[in-house]
Formats: C-alpha cells, structure tokens, sequence
C-alpha cells in the first residue's frame, strides 16, 4: 500500500493555509476552511492510498477548491493565497486525471 505522499502533502498546505490566514489576519473562515478542505483532502488522500482507483473524495474537493479559489483569483488578481491554491488544485485535478486514465509513464510490458 504506497502512500499518496503528494496528496497528503496538498492537505497539508491546504490546512496550513488556513492556520496561516487566522495567525495572519485573524479570518476565522480560513481557518475554518482551511481545517475542513485540509481534513477533507487527507482522507482522498488515505483512500487513495488504500485503493489508487478510490480517488471521488480528492478529485471533488480539489475541484471545489480550484472553482472557489480561480472565481476568487479572478476577481482580486493575488497570486497568494487564491492563486497559488487554484494553480496547486490544477494540478493535483490533472494528476488524478492521467492517473485515471492509465498514464503510469512506465513502458508497457508484454
């Protein structure tokens, strides 16, 4: 069972972000919602761990993130922490897409 070390690294920045935003500016909302996306994507995280094709719980809430956190981008233009967020979200949504699809970038044996 090989652990989806990008996926809890993601939650963990995720989570980090919001504490940070709290610590920063004192927003309860970011810590609030950086505690739940946080937990939410360690769980995708875990489950993707026990079965690599288990990815629903991760690929949901990356997506929320990436919409919530690009609409946010747009409309203020900050790279920190709208942008950054939405372009790490990007990525993990296109991981777990190649991932999906069977992308391994390892050759195929016959």
């Amino acid at each position: 069972m090989p652990l989806d070390i990008p996926g809890f690294a993601y939650a963990a920045v995720v989570a980090a972000g919001g504490i940070f935003g709290y610590y920063k500016a004192g927003s309860i909302p970011s810590l609030g919602a950086g505690i739940l996306f946080g937990s939410a994507l360690a769980y995708g995280a875990l489950e993707v761990s026990r079965d690599p094709s288990n990815y629903s719980v991760q690929l949901a809430t990356s997506s929320i993130l990436a919409g919530v956190m690009g609409y946010r981008f747009y409309n203020s233009g900050k790279i920190m922490p709208a942008g950054l967020v939405c372009a790490l979200s990007v990525a993990m949504i296109l991981r777990i897409a190649i991932k999906a699809a069977g992308f391994s970038g390892r050759p195929v044996e016959e």
